[in-house]
């Protein structure tokens, strides 16, 4: 049985399945699965890790909120 956590992480990846078949996968019809692989990598990995803007981190990409973590992380002594 899933506890709270579980059913969050589930709404997240039903969240961004749907996002990237919205914005991405349905707008084009694809040819060969090299295509469609291809297109998925593109918008994961250059969309979406580091042009889109998430709610969640203040409207920010992932790696402009990468940047302000690592920026705020104390150096050691």
């Amino acid at each position: 049985m899933g506890d709270r956590l579980d059913n969050a992480m589930m709404e997240m990846m039903e969240s961004f399945w749907s996002s990237m078949q919205i914005e991405r996968l349905k707008r084009k019809r694809w040819n060969t699965r090299l295509e469609l692989a291809n297109a998925i990598f593109e918008y994961i990995e250059i969309f979406h890790n580091r042009q889109r803007r998430h709610s969640a981190l203040g409207y920010r990409t992932p790696r402009e909120y990468e940047t302000l973590e690592i920026n705020d992380i104390p150096a050691a002594s």
